[in-house]
């Protein structure tokens, strides 16, 4: 379970903060580390330090120029949010989240994606809404601040207790057919618009949020292939009575 388990970090802008969430992964058994567009050097002698034995996993780390391209083969993608927002979307405790990922990491191509933001903004909006859920650290409300190392070490803490907790359990019948990568649902969404656009149901200048709606709908009943693909096939249908190409 644990190898299937990806910590993202996005826009970091101290090599010393990847170090140290190299080090909370590695004491939790997690390896898979991508970095989104880094602020900063990754490989230092502060990064080093701070992993304190842990920077196999700094020179082994993936990066991306997007948060798209990192989640691209993941089934699901939570983001970790300091904050209420305009929309709301699924919000999990950390606890609520490790008691997902026994079933979440079942099938052997399922991949989950902890996506953290920079360390003096966050996530944004957008980078959010590309997550099926959002995760929420209960901090104290007069010190809310959490270090990333730190924030990063309660969610890899969480995902080692759920593994720890099935290693005497007889794994539950996997279903028959596996859901949909980001990757997949993003190229849905793009055809989804398109097509509403072309029936004139949807005004790319007056939005009124409809996308934004419709993402948090998909990506909450977390559609499988074959659903994805008669979604995929109805639009298709659409385009085409409409007289679209």
């Amino acid at each position: 379970m644990l190898e299937r388990i990806r910590i993202v970090l996005i826009g970091t802008s101290h090599p010393g903060n990847i170090g140290g969430v190299a080090r909370a992964m590695h004491n939790m058994g997690l390896a898979d580390l991508a970095l989104v567009a880094p602020r900063c050097e990754v490989i230092t002698q502060d990064s080093i330090s701070r992993a304190s034995g842990a920077d196999h996993l700094l020179h082994q780390a993936s990066v991306y120029a997007t948060l798209e391209e990192a989640v691209s083969d993941c089934t699901l993608a939570v983001g970790a949010s300091a904050r209420s927002r305009t929309l709301p979307w699924p919000m999990l405790t950390p606890r609520e989240l490790a008691d997902r990922l026994p079933s979440e990491c079942q099938a052997a191509a399922s991949r989950v994606a902890l996506v953290f933001g920079r360390e003096d903004s966050g996530l944004t909006n957008a980078e959010l809404q590309r997550c099926h859920a959002h995760v929420h650290i209960p901090t104290n409300a007069d010190f809310s601040s959490l270090n990333l190392a730190a924030a990063v070490q309660v969610l890899a803490y969480e995902c080692r207790m759920a593994w720890l907790s099935q290693q005497d359990v007889t794994p539950a019948p996997v279903a028959d057919d596996e859901l949909v990568t980001h990757e997949e649902l993003e190229r849905y969404f793009e055809h989804l618009e398109r097509t509403l656009i072309a029936i004139e149901f949807h005004d790319p200048s007056q939005p009124r949020q409809l996308m934004a709606r419709l993402r948090r709908l998909y990506l909450r009943a977390r559609p499988e292939k074959m659903e994805m693909n008669i979604l995929r096939g109805i639009l298709s249908a659409t385009e085409k009575a409409a007289g679209k190409p």
